[in-house]
């Protein structure tokens, strides 16, 4: 075979390779339907749910032992798995808010004596008795997520410490 005949023989093995790879028509049926509806699998929506319903208990313990004290409704799963954080005197302080605090003010979902008190600079940026509400500064936040690892059990390498 001369070398001319072996290039176009690669060439076409490579682009037949392309194209069955950009049609992805080895992948099964399923994954293409998951990746087309957007939705997680029924089993991923279960697990879900059961880490949320655990995380919920979590809150609630951490609230009736006074490590905790949301300024938003609902589970702030941040400040849970960091051992609870007291948004209500972050925001009298005005030292910062955890970033799920943060959001959920943004979103509206403060709870009513907090929402009572918030307004919007000229910028459009959430005030809290006229404060500027800021996220956490960078030191807290990698204290948070240093205090996080203990209780989700990751282990941290020395290349990616905070």
């Amino acid at each position: 075979m001369s070398k001319l005949s072996q290039v176009v023989i690669g060439l076409l093995l490579i682009t037949v390779g392309y194209v069955l790879g950009a049609s992805q028509s080895f992948q099964s049926t399923k994954l293409h339907a998951q990746q087309s509806s957007g939705t997680p699998t029924e089993e991923t929506e279960d697990k879900i749910k059961r880490g949320a319903k655990e995380l919920v208990e979590a809150q609630s313990a951490l609230e009736q032992e006074n490590f905790m004290r949301p300024a938003t409704k609902g589970l702030n799963s941040f400040a849970v798995t960091c051992g609870g954080v007291n948004a209500m005197d972050d925001l009298e302080a005005g030292n910062g808010v955890d970033p799920e605090t943060f959001a959920g003010l943004y979103a509206g979902l403060a709870k009513p004596d907090i929402a009572a008190q918030l307004g919007r600079d000229d910028q459009g940026r959430i005030t809290y008795k006229n404060k500027i509400v800021r996220m956490y500064p960078v030191s807290r936040l990698k204290k948070l997520f240093a205090t996080r690892l203990k209780y989700t059990g990751e282990i941290q390498d020395e290349e990616s410490s905070f």
